[in-house]
């Protein structure tokens, strides 16, 4: 599985060399309990080629010579890190194959109105599943995470926003979806919610509270939380609390959860009426001191954990912020942003990182206030940022 990633990702933005890549491999799945050794080492960086847009992340080696990257033509994008094109707003995304041959790359993807989509470059989408959704306010369909054990068993978990709550939902090879997790409180607003795996097999589930913020400090309510569930739905083993699903309270409308490769740090992002936040979440204390936030609300959606870094995609603004990330969990220095100019690929929503260097993303560029491209909305691969030291708010 460790070659398959490396190929995967070397191939999917053409960064195959002389030789390839190395990441680092998942643990063993063991208990929630946070690990000693905090990161892994890094994986060799693999070469840039020159057709890739100079751009923070994406720029050329020393001594190769940029090569400009023609404009979109309809929905043919000609940038070799774009995945796939003309798509409605993406709220998830997750990286399946890859042919090692042709380096094709397929990945799945979900749209806010409800579709769950197989894509890949050149290639028509493949529509996977509909799903019957209430967009309204901030619900819809919007959160997408594989399993585990993805590579033997094909399942796929989705949030959506129905009817009558928000639910998770598990969907098989040539299966009808079926209900994980449902009652989820449902509301004008607090409806979003984020998926992610953890490495013992568990899914974590962020919930919004449904405009309700007493929800989210009631420990009954499954509203404003960070859920760990096993396959059925039910608490999964070592949570915080004996059968209780919670590990951690206190969220309005989530927009991503991340986890560093050796499953000892949690992220999650949260979007309120005042600002945006970034929570280090810690298994069994409620989220009442934001690691970060942003009275501006640039609206904080997706992100990625890395070694030495914490990536995030911003919905309101173009392209990507880092904070620097220290041993001890602080921060140096302010974000910095990236992929903000014409060479990036505009407002982004969903992240997942693929190994400790690139993340696979999904731009919000057709909403209100935005200048989307012809082949908009796009699902990319972009490289982390280079730099280090502090940046602008």
């Amino acid at each position: 599985m460790s070659r398959l990633r490396t190929v995967l990702v070397a191939s999917a933005v053409g960064l195959l060399a002389a030789g390839c890549a190395s990441f680092p491999d998942q643990p063993a799945p063991a208990g929630w309990s946070a690990q000693v050794q905090l990161t892994p080492q890094a994986g060799p960086r693999p070469e840039l080629p020159g057709e890739l847009p100079s751009s923070p992340g994406q720029g050329q080696q020393p001594g190769q010579s940029a090569v400009p990257v023609p404009p979109p033509e309809g929905c043919k994008d000609f940038n070799p890190a774009v995945v796939a094109t003309c798509l409605n707003t993406v709220t998830g995304v997750a990286m399946i194959d890859v042919d090692e041959t042709t380096g094709s790359v397929t990945a799945l993807a979900t749209e806010r109105g409800g579709r769950l989509l197989r894509v890949a470059k050149d290639v028509e989408p493949v529509v996977v599943a509909t799903f019957e959704v209430d967009a309204s306010g901030d619900g819809g369909l919007s959160g997408l995470a594989l399993s585990p054990t993805y590579a033997e068993d094909q399942l796929v978990y989705v949030y959506v926003t129905t009817a009558t709550d928000n639910r998770v939902l598990r969907l098989a090879p040539g299966d009808v979806p079926k209900p994980v997790l449902t009652g989820i409180p449902k509301g004008a607003t607090g409806n979003r919610g984020a998926l992610a795996s953890d490495p013992s097999g568990a899914l974590l589930v962020a919930t919004g509270d449904a405009g309700n913020a007493a929800s989210a400090a009631d420990p009954a309510s499954l509203a404003g939380k960070v859920l760990r569930i096993d396959a059925s739905g039910q608490a999964a083993k070592g949570n915080p609390t004996e059968g209780s699903r919670v590990v951690t309270s206190g969220l309005h409308s989530p927009g991503g959860l991340c986890l560093a490769t050796d499953g000892s740090k949690l992220w999650v992002t949260d979007s309120t009426p005042t600002s945006d936040l970034l929570f280090r979440v810690e298994p069994g204390k409620a989220l009442t001191s934001a690691a970060w936030s942003w009275p501006d609300r640039p609206g904080i959606a997706g992100c990625a954990s890395m070694t030495g870094l914490i990536w995030l995609a911003t919905t309101k603004a173009p392209g990507t912020l880092s904070l620097h990330l220290n041993p001890d969990g602080s921060f140096s220095g302010k974000p910095e942003r990236n992929l903000d100019d014409d060479k990036g690929f505009g407002r982004l929503g969903p992240m997942v990182a693929l190994d400790d260097r690139t993340a696979l993303v999904g731009t919000v560029n057709k909403v209100p206030g935005a200048t989307p491209v012809s082949s908009d909305d796009r699902v990319v691969i972009i490289v982390r940022p280079d730099s280090a030291g502090g940046g602008q708010d």
